[in-house]
C-alpha cells in the first residue's frame, strides 16, 4: 500500500515542527511556568540593582585611576591596568586585614557549626520551654549591634566582669586593647550573636531527619553519641553546608563589630577587616579605586573557598 502526502499535510507538518521548536526555545528562556518568573522579576530586578550593577561597577574602577568628583563634573579616568591590585598586594595594612580575617573565620565558621548542631539537636528534645529557649537563643541576633556592643565592651574591658572573674588569669592587656586577643574576642562575640539564625536553620533541617533512621539505631543498640554521628550529622549535611557559606560570606565581609569594639580596627590594626580597610581607604583617604582593589580580592576568595566547603561538605548530593 502506498501512502501519498499531500502538499497541505507536509506544510502542517512543518508548521507544527516550528511551533514545537518556539515552545521548546521560550521553555529554556522562560522555564516551565513563566509566571514564576513574572513574579520573581522585582526580586531580580532588586538583585541586579544592589548587587550586580555594583560588583560590576567595583571591578571598573579597580582597573582605573577612580577618584570622587563634584557631581555633573566630567573628568577623565585613566586605565591604569593592574596597578591597583599591585598596590593593594604589597601594602602591609591589606595584608595584615586579610589575615586578621583569616583568624578570624578559623575560630568563628568551626565554632559556629559545631555550637548551633549540638543546640539545636538538644532543643529539638526539649520539651517544656523549647519556644522560651528558641526566642532567648535569637534575641541577640535580632537586637541592634550598638546595644550589645555596649554590653561586651563592659565585659571585656580592663576592670570588666570577665577580668573581675579572672583576678590574676585576666590578660594584660585586656582582651580588646590586646593585638594578640582582639581578633578572637570579635569571634567569640559574632558567633554568640549570630547562634540563634544558625541554630533555626538546623532546627529545620532536623524535621526532615527520618524519625525510622533513629529508630533503628536505637533498635541496633547505637547509644546518643553514636547515633548523633551516624543518623543526625549525615541527615542535615545540606544544613551544615548552607550554614558553612553563610558564616563564610558574613565572616568576610566583618566591619561593624571591629569598627565599635575596637574603635576602628585597634589596636595598631590588629582587628582591622578587609571590609573595614576598604571604608577607611575608600570613604576617609579618598582612594575609591583601591578600595574596589581590595573588594575584588575578598569577593574571589569567597568564592574559592565557598567552592572548596561545597566539595568537602556537600558534594554533588547537595
Amino acid at each position: 500500500m502506498v501512502t501519498t502526502t499531500t502538499p497541505q499535510a507536509t506544510e502542517s507538518a512543518r508548521a507544527d515542527a516550528q511551533r514545537a521548536r518556539s515552545a521548546r526555545r521560550r521553555r529554556r528562556i522562560l522555564g516551565e511556568n513563566p509566571l514564576g518568573l513574572l513574579l520573581s522579576a522585582p526580586y531580580l530586578i532588586f538583585i541586579a540593582a544592589i548587587f550586580a550593577f555594583p560588583l560590576g561597577f567595583a571591578v571598573w574602577m579597580s582597573f582605573h585611576d577612580y577618584f570622587f568628583a563634584a557631581p555633573g563634573a566630567d573628568v577623565e579616568r585613566q586605565f591604569v591596568g593592574f596597578d591597583n591590585f599591585i598596590a593593594v598586594a604589597t601594602d602591609p595594612a591589606v595584608q595584615r586585614s586579610f589575615l586578621n580575617v583569616g583568624i578570624f573565620l578559623i575560630i568563628n565558621v568551626p565554632l559556629t557549626v559545631v555550637l548551633a548542631l549540638l543546640l539545636a539537636t538538644a532543643l529539638n528534645r526539649v520539651v517544656r520551654g523549647r519556644l522560651f529557649l528558641r526566642v532567648s537563643f535569637y534575641v541577640p541576633y535580632v537586637t541592634a549591634s550598638v546595644a550589645v556592643v555596649g554590653v561586651w565592651l563592659f565585659m571585656f574591658s580592663q576592670n570588666g566582669l570577665v577580668n573581675q572573674i579572672l583576678g590574676p588569669l585576666a590578660p594584660d592587656p585586656s582582651w580588646l586593647i590586646n593585638p594578640s586577643l582582639a581578633m578572637p574576642t570579635i569571634a567569640l562575640f559574632v558567633t554568640w550573636k549570630q547562634l540563634g539564625f544558625f541554630i533555626l536553620l538546623y532546627l529545620a533541617a532536623l524535621q526532615a531527619v527520618p524519625q525510622e533512621l533513629y529508630e533503628s539505631a536505637a533498635t541496633d543498640g547505637a547509644g546518643a553519641v553514636r547515633t548523633f554521628f551516624s543518623v543526625t550529622v549525615p541527615g542535615v549535611r545540606p544544613a551544615t553546608l548552607l550554614v558553612l557559606l553563610i558564616a563564610t560570606i558574613t565572616g568576610a565581609n566583618l566591619f561593624t563589630e571591629p569598627y565599635l569594639l575596637t574603635n576602628g580596627g585597634g589596636p595598631n590594626g590588629a582587628s582591622t577587616s578587609p571590609v573595614l580597610l576598604m571604608y577607611q581607604k575608600g570613604i576617609e583617604q579618598g582612594n575609591p579605586d583601591v578600595a574596589a582593589a581590595i573588594g575584588v580580592i575578598l569577593v574571589i576568595l569567597v568564592l574559592v573557598f565557598a567552592l572548596i566547603e561545597r566539595r568537602l561538605v556537600g558534594g554533588d548530593e547537595s
